[in-house]
């Protein structure tokens, strides 16, 4: 059993005070989670500061608190340990907690706006392919082989990640992939892991409801890189313009994947259409059963990422064209009477645009392309005007409508979003504010072959209305406003 102090052993404290030498049977940061036995850890966090509940820790149980401040009152019998950061301090205790199960298996983390969920669900699936016992966690679901654990964040609190680490060496996982969110980075999710390498898709406008500014949202990300090991890959998006600054610092083995200019991974798209794409990958010609310029680029971050991991390169290709991507990224459907119907997760300016792109570049040229899209509450303000742009100058007809309201009014959400349309694309647009009934609008408007994309909530099973989450599926809806008979889709 670990002790108070072997487990601060790897930390920089200020002060120490109490019996170092008690055991300790767990670590929280949620004081309503202690029990006796327990190290609590008091965390300034975003919505609530942890210090406030350390008496309520105390009478649980914990037998030592962390903490930034000291409490004015010390209780008799319980530790106290003040170090500078408790958000650092709780990463590196859970990792000795749990016996630093990272440095047991190649981790692999997928950080960037775009593309996070695909390259690691895709890396998962492909290692699986390969032969290796693999674990996943992603914003979809996190995954040891068959078994699946749902996920409630991109990346787990810094004690559950520990703690599933260790489950997955447990169950013979050789190899982790993880979605790295920036908000994790941050808030020192990660700080701790042993990670074999890195991946870099891209960066655009999200999340500066968080970082506040995008110079900050970059660094953030950068940060990452900064803090591999040498024996450590990174591999980054030469074709964003910032994919070259996230490796600048970096200690670790650097690559880049390009479509557009020489990369240790190059691509060239051949063909791109519903059936696939047809790509050169390193001047050998593949068919992928993924669609659009996107997922070229996932998919050679993909293939990056396997070689650095010692993969053979024809066997990787071989089994990357048998695989499909994650639930809800470019998900389509086709109805009995051939309107198609797209249901993505994109929710942020940059991600709708491609998917748009991708859908134009598909089409034979007589189509509608109907999009049906909404923001998200409690979120970034300045995108949505962005967005409901992107969606009228891409699209041939537009339903602004709910997504994830949260705790905002949605009609304030969609006055938001009509801020941003020129007079042109104020012709284009209807605003129902019910997401289920914009759908099936844009089901009833769409002619044969004519091109429905639902957009914005992807794989998710809900709908967040001021804090409850209401069972609500983007395509099971576009399903049964198709008419689920003689429908076909490319369900994961």
């Amino acid at each position: 059993m670990k002790t108070i102090h072997t487990l601060i052993n790897s930390i920089q404290t200020i002060k120490l005070i109490g019996d170092l030498s008690t055991s300790v049977i767990g670590i929280e940061i949620d004081s309503r989670k202690v029990v006796v036995g327990s190290i609590f850890v008091a965390i300034n966090g975003v919505q609530s500061d942890g210090h406030l509940f350390i008496n309520k820790a105390i009478e649980s149980g914990a037998v030592a608190i962390v903490c930034e401040s000291l409490p004015e009152e010390l209780i008799n019998g319980v530790a106290y340990i003040q170090v500078a950061n408790s958000s650092e301090a709780v990463a590196l205790m859970a990792a000795s907690f749990y016996n630093h199960p990272s440095s047991l298996i190649k981790l692999v983390g997928v950080t960037g706006t775009n593309g996070k969920t695909t390259i690691a669900t895709l890396l998962f699936k492909l290692f699986r392919q390969l032969g290796y016992t693999c674990g996943l966690i992603s914003t979809v679901q996190n995954q040891i082989n068959d078994l699946v654990i749902p996920a409630t964040h991109t990346t787990p609190d810094v004690i559950s990640l520990n703690a599933l680490l260790q489950r997955m060496v447990n169950e013979g996982c050789t190899h982790v992939f993880m979605e790295c969110s920036s908000h994790a980075i941050h808030q020192h999710r990660i700080t701790g892991l042993s990670f074999a390498g890195a991946i870099f898709s891209n960066i655009t406008h999200d999340h500066l409801d968080y970082h506040k500014t995008f110079e900050e949202y970059i660094r953030v990300k950068k940060s990452f890189f900064d803090h591999l090991s040498s024996s450590a890959f990174a591999i980054s998006n030469a074709d964003d313009k910032r994919g070259e600054v996230v490796l600048q610092n970096t200690k670790a083995n650097k690559y880049l994947y390009s479509l557009k200019t020489l990369a240790a991974f190059k691509g060239k798209i051949l063909e791109n259409a519903l059936t696939g794409l047809v790509m050169l990958v390193n001047e050998q010609e593949v068919h992928f059963r993924l669609i659009g310029e996107f997922n070229a680029y996932n998919l050679l971050a993909v293939y990056g990422a396997a070689i650095c991991l010692g993969e053979e390169s024809n066997r990787v290709l071989t089994a990357l064209t048998l695989l499909t991507g994650a639930e809800g990224r470019f998900d389509y459907i086709i109805s009995n009477n051939g309107v198609i119907g797209i249901v993505d997760y994109a929710h942020t300016p940059d991600a709708l645009e491609n998917v748009l792109t991708t859908i134009k570049k598909l089409r034979k040229g007589h189509e509608q392309i109907i999009t049906v899209v909404g923001c998200g509450g409690d979120r970034d303000k300045t995108k949505r005007p962005i967005m409901a742009q992107s969606a009228c100058d891409l699209s041939d007809r537009v339903i602004l409508t709910s997504d994830n309201p949260r705790t905002e009014d949605p009609l304030a959400i969609l006055k938001d979003m009509e801020t941003g349309l020129t007079s042109s694309a104020k012709r284009k647009y209807i605003t129902i504010e019910d997401r289920k009934e914009a759908i099936v609008a844009a089901v009833n408007f769409a002619k044969s072959e004519d091109i429905v994309l639902v957009a914005g909530k992807g794989h998710e099973k809900y709908q967040e209305i001021n804090g409850v989450k209401y069972p609500f599926d983007d395509k099971q809806l576009l399903l049964e406003a198709f008419g689920k008979i003689n429908t076909t889709s490319n369900i994961q």
